[in-house]
């Protein structure tokens, strides 16, 4: 059974559920969370899905059915008029007595480590420039794009245009980039800070600028911005390369998390 949260993951946690709640036009409770919705954008996954945990751990088999029964249940009836289910349940003990009802439920699974850095602060750098949202835009359009080639163009600009709503969830926020040497955007990323917490989010190196190291030198400079905050942190996939990447900055796994989609 993964160990008990600890008081830094905790409070990553619920950074990430204050900020959920204050970016989205409309939150639903569920039993054993909260749901998300946002109508001007309902293809995105991030701005509609239901969130559970931390919360009480079911003891046999027979609860934790039926504690994933009701969190089906719950993605089935708040998420009805979209084209997908996920939940999010931000507990690793819990998540991991979940998995095995949603996985039969025909949901993916995925797991995230919560991140805190630990490292030395690096020096402020010029490498990153503060980008406004009409700056961001385009970047967005154009790696949103690349990655979703077939799709059309009102997915593309909603998947893009959501980022506006980010600017409601947090004290601070603020999106930074790293330009290559022909003066397009390579690298890019999200900075949250509330309430003396500080989370990196969206890093993103477009297809044609990789192995550069543009987005060293944007976390480098991210670190550095936020050196004052009590906890630094970001959200990484358990099962993909950036984790390590990450390691080599000077962040340590705090705990993990897991989300289950269906499309």
């Amino acid at each position: 059974m993964p160990a008990e949260p600890s008081a830094d993951l905790a409070r990553a946690v619920g950074f990430q559920h204050a900020f959920a709640r204050r970016r989205t036009p409309r939150e639903v409770t569920v039993p054993g969370g909260f749901a998300v919705l946002d109508e001007r954008y309902p293809g995105s996954h991030d701005d509609n899905k239901l969130i559970a945990g931390p919360g009480p751990v079911p003891r046999t088999p027979r609860e934790a059915r039926q504690a994933a029964e009701r969190l089906l249940r719950a993605a089935d009836e708040v998420l009805a008029e979209r084209g997908h289910r996920l939940v999010c349940v931000d507990d690793d003990r819990l998540g991991t007595v979940l998995a095995p009802a949603f996985l039969a439920a025909g949901y993916e699974h995925e797991t995230n480590l919560v991140m805190a850095f630990r490292g030395t602060t690096p020096p402020a750098s010029a490498a990153a420039e503060r980008l406004s949202p009409a700056e961001l835009l385009p970047v967005l359009r154009r790696d949103w794009r690349h990655t979703l080639p077939q799709a059309p163009d009102e997915v593309i600009d909603g998947l893009a245009r959501r980022v506006e709503a980010r600017l409601r969830g947090a004290d601070a926020v603020s999106f930074w980039g790293v330009r290559a040497p022909d003066g397009e955007i390579a690298a890019r990323a999200d900075l949250y800070e509330h309430g003396g917490v500080a989370q990196i989010e969206s890093v993103f190196t477009g297809a044609d600028h990789r192995g550069k190291g543009h987005a060293r030198a944007l976390m480098t400079a991210l670190l550095a911005r936020a050196a004052e905050a009590e906890l630094i942190f970001l959200v990484a996939d358990a099962a993909d390369w950036p984790k390590d990447f990450y390691a080599e900055l000077g962040f340590e796994e705090l705990g993990r998390t897991h989300a289950f989609l269906r499309t």
